[in-house]
């Protein structure tokens, strides 16, 4: 590596193309030979320049200024080429330039945090939650590209106004999927999204400042619907020769009195059916959603439905505990019972989940820790959501009871 014998600094005015007498100052650097110049964005009369000294003559407050501005810039270049040189590069005039005006830092974007993020959790999140993400980018750079009639922006273009213009762009979204435009609480989920990549870019120091500091979401809170008692037992007796509605009742059913997710119920076999401590059936596995193991006694009515299906064609060829259908249809099919079973609330397998946390055991009596180690939650503040829930139903039957006794 060459010494900085070479290396020089150079203070100087264009006088040739000075206006009413006022020149701008440069920094010419000067290594090996070759040197680069560099428009300091400052002005001073031409008279008052000193060549021979490379400042501006005189002790007014102008004349300081500027000269203390002069020893900073120095000061910053001399340290652009000795940090160039630590990193064990061979410097030129022109990597210096670069270095000291910020050139030389590649420009982060929000594709490139996209597929940093997206490669960092794909091997800890379930697939679902993956593809909760990619949503979340698709609208996101469907949004640079209405705004800013671009595929992609640099991430140092982030900002407050960035975040609201990305929040009206998803209120009046409409997507192809659904006739409706998208919820609060779904749009709030995808800019907590968006706000875990910025994150992750401003520890990374892929910018300086997070334009999220400031910003803060508008959740709505939801109530969590359930059946009741009368409904669920309206469900249990539904009966059909029609195969599919009787498979999906059974699934919900089982549900009920499991606590288990339809993704978690899919992937059951017979080796997920262990003793439990009380020397009696048990349902042990992991959530697909967090990973979360959990351990689950086998209440009556659950246990007679897979004995039901122990043997039974659908199941014997897929090796599972119960038979499988997809998703969409289990839902779509549990519209008809719903219809059938003169059920009122919007019926999704999900409400199954939310009905045993209720109407099976926080109702009656089972405690909030052992409902949360049962549903496989992490936190037992999810848990909680669900108390909210009894005791409106409590203060509903309370008054029912303060009526009958009046």
């Amino acid at each position: 590596m060459r010494t900085s014998s070479t290396f020089s600094i150079l203070f100087w005015i264009y006088g040739t193309r000075a206006k009413n007498q006022q020149a701008n100052i440069y920094a010419r650097i000067t290594l090996n030979g070759k040197r680069v110049n560099i428009s300091l964005k400052q002005k001073t009369d031409i008279a008052s320049w000193d060549a021979k000294r490379q400042k501006v003559k005189g002790n007014g407050q102008n004349a300081k200024i500027i000269n203390f501005f002069l020893d900073e810039t120095k000061s910053e270049i001399v340290n652009c080429h000795r940090d160039l040189r630590s990193e064990d590069k061979e410097p030129s005039a022109q990597m210096i330039k670069a270095r000291y005006l910020g050139e030389d830092k590649k420009t982060h974007t929000i594709k490139d945090i996209i597929q940093y993020h997206n490669e960092s959790i794909e091997n800890k999140v379930c697939a679902k939650t993956l593809c909760h993400y990619q949503t979340t980018q698709k609208y996101v750079l469907k949004f640079i590209y209405k705004k800013y009639r671009s595929k992609d922006i640099p991430l140092k273009n982030l900002d407050f106004a960035f975040l609201m213009g990305f929040e009206t762009f998803l209120r009046s979204h409409r997507p192809s999927h659904y006739q409706d435009r998208i919820g609060n609480n779904t749009i709030m989920k995808h800019i907590q999204r968006l706000r875990k990549m910025i994150t992750t870019a401003y520890h990374l120091e892929w910018i300086e400042r997070d334009p999220f500091v400031t910003f803060k979401p508008k959740h709505i809170k939801t109530q969590r619907e359930f059946l009741t008692e009368p409904e669920l037992s309206s469900i249990e007796r539904f009966s059909s020769n029609i195969d599919r509605l009787s498979i999906v009742k059974d699934l919900f059913v089982f549900s009920c009195y499991t606590g288990i997710s339809y993704v978690d119920i899919m992937k059951l076999t017979p080796h997920n059916i262990v003793l439990g401590i009380n020397g009696k059936k048990w349902i042990s596995a992991k959530r697909n959603k967090t990973g979360t193991e959990f351990k689950i006694p086998l209440l009556e009515k659950a246990e007679s439905l897979i004995e039901k299906y122990m043997g039974n064609p659908r199941t014997k060829f897929t090796g599972a505990l119960l038979p499988n259908i997809s998703n969409q249809k289990l839902n779509s099919y549990l519209k008809e019972i719903s219809d059938l079973c003169d059920i009122k609330k919007n019926l999704t397998f999900h409400m199954a989940r939310h009905t045993f946390a209720t109407t099976i055991t926080l109702s009656n009596g089972v405690p909030i820790e052992t409902v949360s180690k049962l549903l496989g939650h992490t936190k037992i503040a999810t848990t909680q959501i669900y108390a909210k829930v009894v005791e409106k139903k409590i203060s509903e039957d309370m008054e029912l009871l303060q009526k009958k006794l009046k």
